[in-house]
């Protein structure tokens, strides 16, 4: 499955359609859901496959009808950003290096709260899902938090659809130009 990532990712790198962008990165966020579905987080594989694969799919075919389908290639070669992209992954993958192993029953996040949650999580929310506890009662905040954030993008498609840049105005500014 990770092979399958790397391969989107090599592919979005690489292509210059940006439909063909738009579809992989959707592809891409459906594998990361299915990646999630293995590490039996299925509740990030569902916002996952919902936010990554569908909505912003979405919104991001709503703002490539403002634009054109094929990136503008510049003429200088982008090594800098390159350079930075992999010093920045290179201290991802380092930091890695000190997490616990998948499964371990000593990992800190299954001494920490997670006993708590389903020990007192019930009789604390009167809730007999504990996943339903700990997404709306536990971590209500950062879920609102998610919502809001899927609801601001929302609104800045919307904004760009409804008083963005027109097919009229982009014809005329491509006179000019």
């Amino acid at each position: 499955m990770l092979t399958f990532m790397v391969l989107t990712v090599f592919l979005i790198v690489r292509l210059h359609n940006l439909f063909a962008v738009v579809m992989l990165s959707g592809i891409y966020s459906l594998l990361a859901a299915l990646l999630f579905v293995v590490l039996d987080a299925v509740d990030v594989a569902f916002t996952e496959a919902a936010v990554g694969a569908g909505i912003s799919t979405v919104l991001m075919l709503g703002a490539l009808s403002l634009t054109t389908q094929h990136e503008k290639v510049g003429a200088r070669k982008p090594w800098i950003p390159l350079l930075v992209v992999l010093v920045t992954g290179a201290a991802l993958v380092y930091a890695t290096l000190d997490m616990p192993h998948y499964g371990d029953p000593n990992a800190p996040i299954h001494q920490h709260v997670a006993p708590l949650y389903l020990e007192e999580g019930m009789a604390e929310t009167t809730v007999p899902n504990i996943v339903t506890v700990v997404l709306a009662s536990y971590r209500g905040y950062d879920t609102m938090g998610e919502v809001i954030v899927v609801f601001t993008a929302g609104v800045g498609v919307w904004a760009l659809l409804a008083f963005g840049v027109g097919p009229k105005r982009r014809k005329k500014a491509g006179d000019s130009a």
